[in-house]
């Protein structure tokens, strides 16, 4: 049996959340004061809401190219859509300003794919561009793909026996990433980064829960430290990463 034949996309569909996310990389990357048009591209299309959302209604700032190895696009003609075989990108060297892949290492397959994917990323990234990477945490609680409980806790051998006891699937085809590791890998990469939870939690309150005060109240309370001290737990891990 290939393994590599059963992966398959996950991609997020629905089209509203995609543009609060695209909202909330924005103002992660703190692109939301940018005048210049700026060349940006997302690898992950799924339902091509980020890609469209940059493209269309950020001002007109993003000239973007957007790649996936399937086509799931919900929402097309506003940026270049690639179809890609594996990690491998399209573009010459130092092409982008900006790179967007929002959980898809954990797709992409073996710790030597994901390096893969990780030096594709830096290659076409200009000298002074800047990278927004997610990944789900190997430690949450429940997968977010299969809503597993602890699915990723186990070893990579036992994964697929847990998912058929759940009666969920036969074959777990992610890959999860834990924070030391990953953090070991961007390094080796030629990144440097930051991780920005707090800062993710906050955006993700204030743009999606504008009218709730009771949760704005509660993030804004907690302490810069409490998010340094969980930063292993929390459920995605996300960096800002830029070259050495």
């Amino acid at each position: 049996m290939n393994m590599e034949l059963e992966r398959k996309p996950h991609a997020a569909l629905d089209l509203d959340s995609r543009v609060l996310k695209g909202r909330k990389i924005e103002r992660l990357l703190r692109l939301e004061s940018s005048r210049d048009v700026r060349r940006l591209l997302e690898v992950g299309t799924g339902s091509g809401g980020i890609s469209h959302y940059f493209a269309r209604h950020a001002g007109h700032r993003f000239d973007v190219d957007s790649v996936d190895v399937t086509d799931s696009r919900q929402v097309t003609g506003t940026y270049r859509f690639h179809v890609v075989e594996d990690v491998l990108l399209p573009f010459q060297d130092e092409t982008f300003d900006v790179v967007v892949t929002n959980h898809v290492i954990e797709h992409v397959g073996d710790d030597s794919r994901q390096d893969a994917h990780l030096a594709e990323i830096r290659r076409v990234l200009k000298r002074d561009g800047v990278v927004y990477l997610a990944v789900p945490n190997r430690w949450m609680l429940v997968e977010p793909h299969y809503r597993v409980p602890l699915l990723s806790w186990w070893p990579e051998r036992w994964r697929s026996g847990w998912l058929r006891l759940w009666k969920k699937g036969h074959f777990y085809d992610c890959r999860p990433l834990q924070l030391a590791d990953a953090e070991r890998r961007l390094r080796a990469a030629g990144f440097e980064f930051r991780q920005v939870h707090a800062e993710a939690v906050r955006a993700l309150v204030e743009i999606e829960f504008p009218q709730s005060f009771g949760w704005r109240a509660v993030v804004g309370l907690v302490p810069d430290g409490l998010y340094r001290l969980l930063r292993p737990m929390f459920p995605t891990l996300i960096w800002i990463m830029r070259k050495t």
